[in-house]
């Protein structure tokens, strides 16, 4: 596998590496940018350093981001603000490298067929700044007509989407126990609201869960995101709220991804 630039664009951080052989090296993180022009302007600068730092021989840049997007053009992003930008071109004009653009959960999910857990048929749910979803059927990434996977965006209740409750969550926690927050630390509390709020994201992402193994009866659920130091307790309450809402007699298997930067690792990925 030649070196390649794989860049994860998310709403909280950019992250970036080189990508060779399964593995990132020269790893960097920073935070997002909230306007357009600022986050343009260090998406490039961590690209540049990327290439200094891989050397001349790398041609290829992976970009994963949120969606949905289609032929590099990031459409209605609510998480990053380049909505309806073209972000494949910009790039190629900017590098003269050959750019690829997937949305960030896919590239997840493809660092998970490839260099995690390695299964036929397998969900990934990232809960990050907002909820995204990478879908693994027969040994492919699933893409529809191009957007696939949009789970966060699955109605729940009413006429709000499981992506509005994950927020709501979030903003609860944050306002409570300040930015910092640890789900783990809420987790072990025995603080009345905290449970409360940890009762609600049971139900929600235990109906979303619940209703994606109806339809894709995957061999297992594989979840990412900031939170993932919640740990095997966080899974294993999620999962006896999801089975709540199954018919199916098989229920998957609901664990955290143990892989280190999957979306740098998936966005190099993508020329393979």
């Amino acid at each position: 596998m030649a070196k390649k630039v794989g860049v994860d664009l998310g709403g909280t951080h950019i992250r970036a590496g080189i990508v060779e052989n399964g593995k990132v090296a020269n790893y960097i993180k920073i935070k997002t940018p909230k306007t357009k022009e600022k986050l343009l302007k260090k998406l490039c600068e961590v690209i540049s350093l990327s290439l200094e730092k891989g050397g001349k021989e790398i041609h290829e840049i992976g970009i994963a981001s949120p969606g949905p997007l289609k032929n590099g053009v990031i459409e209605n992003t609510p998480n990053i603000p380049l909505q309806n930008f073209n972000l494949k071109k910009f790039l190629e004009k900017k590098f003269r490298k050959k750019i690829i653009v997937q949305n960030d959960v896919k590239c997840i999910a493809l660092s998970e067929l490839n260099y995690g857990i390695k299964k036929k048929n397998f969900i990934v749910i990232a809960l990050g700044t907002g909820v995204g979803g990478g879908i693994i059927i027969g040994k492919s990434l699933y893409t529809g007509k191009g957007n696939a996977g949009e789970v966060g965006h699955m109605i729940i209740e009413g006429k709000k989407d499981l992506e509005y409750f994950w927020k709501r969550s979030l903003k609860k926690m944050k306002k409570d126990y300040g930015k910092e927050f640890f789900i783990k630390n809420i987790m072990k509390s025995k603080d009345k609201n905290g449970k409360l709020i940890l009762n609600e994201i049971y139900t929600f992402l235990g109906i979303g869960i619940g209703s994606l193994v109806n339809i894709f009866d995957p061999e297992e659920i594989v979840l990412m995101g900031g939170v993932r130091e919640a740990g095997n307790k966080f899974t294993k309450e999620l999962a006896k709220e999801a089975k709540k809402y199954t018919i199916l007699k098989r229920f998957p298997k609901i664990s955290w991804s143990k892989i280190k930067h999957p979306g740098v690792l998936g966005a190099g990925l993508l020329f393979e």
